[in-house]
Order: structure tokens, then sequence, then C-alpha cells
């Protein structure tokens, strides 16, 4: 386990890189200035970490008043995914596509382009970070 300085460390290293590289690899790729895709980024990410801690707060207090516990099987957690995805995307569309005066057509491929990347990012971060910085303890097998 982690503990709560190693996790704070982990946490800034990743929206801080995540949030170099959407924007150098977005104004390059996509031709927008690098402040117009800094900004993009910048308040994506902000909105993610909110709506994040919305969703799940919401979503666990649903489950509870549903079925009486927070276990979520693999068919839930996909749907949880899902739909975690799908009012992340609802609430950056417009902001995107005012922002960087785009269609909301244009907006949602680009918005549904910054959700790919950070799927794959978040998983090849993590890969490495823990490569480099394994964590403590004892793992448990089994």
């Amino acid at each position: 386990m982690r503990n709560t300085r190693e996790r704070i460390i982990h946490a800034v290293s990743f929206e801080v890189s995540g949030l170099l590289i959407l924007t150098v690899l977005g104004s390059w790729g996509l031709g927008y200035p690098v402040t117009e895709m800094g900004t993009v980024a910048l308040v994506g990410t902000t909105l993610a970490m909110v709506w994040v801690y919305i969703y799940n707060l919401a979503f666990d207090r649903v489950l509870v008043r549903l079925t009486g516990a927070l276990r979520k099987p693999i068919w839930l957690r996909i749907i949880h995914a899902i739909l975690f995805e799908a009012g992340l995307l609802i609430i950056l569309l417009p902001f995107i596509a005012w922002h960087l005066g785009i269609g909301f057509v244009e907006a949602f491929w680009l918005d549904l382009s910054m959700a790919a990347f950070y799927l794959l990012y978040a998983f090849a971060f993590n890969w490495v970070y823990d490569l480099m910085f394994p964590p403590g303890g004892v793992e448990k097998r089994g």
C-alpha cells in the first residue's frame, strides 16, 4: 500500500504530465494553438475531478438505496464506467465547442479523443510509475 504522501505525488504527477502531453499532442495533431488546447485540457481535467466526486457519491447512494450494499460486480462496474464517461462527455461538450469555436460534432470527436487518450495514458502512466516507484509493503496473493 502507498502512504498519503506517495498517493499525492502520484496524483499530481499523473495530472500534470497528462495535461502537458494532451496539450502538446492536441495542439500538434489537431492544429489548435497550444494556449487553446491547454485551456481545454485544464478545464477538462478540473471538471473531470469534480465530476468523479459527484458521480461516485451519487452512484453509491443510489446503489445502496436499491440494493442495500456497495458491492459492484463486473457488469455493474462496466455500466458505472460507461455512465461516468457519458456524463463527462455531456459536461465537456458545450465548453469545447464554445471555447474552440467549433460545432458540436467536431467537439464530440475531440472530446471522445481526449477520453481515449486518458484511457491509454492512465494504463501506461500507472504501469511505468509502478515500475519506477514500486509500492512498499507486502503484496497479498491468492
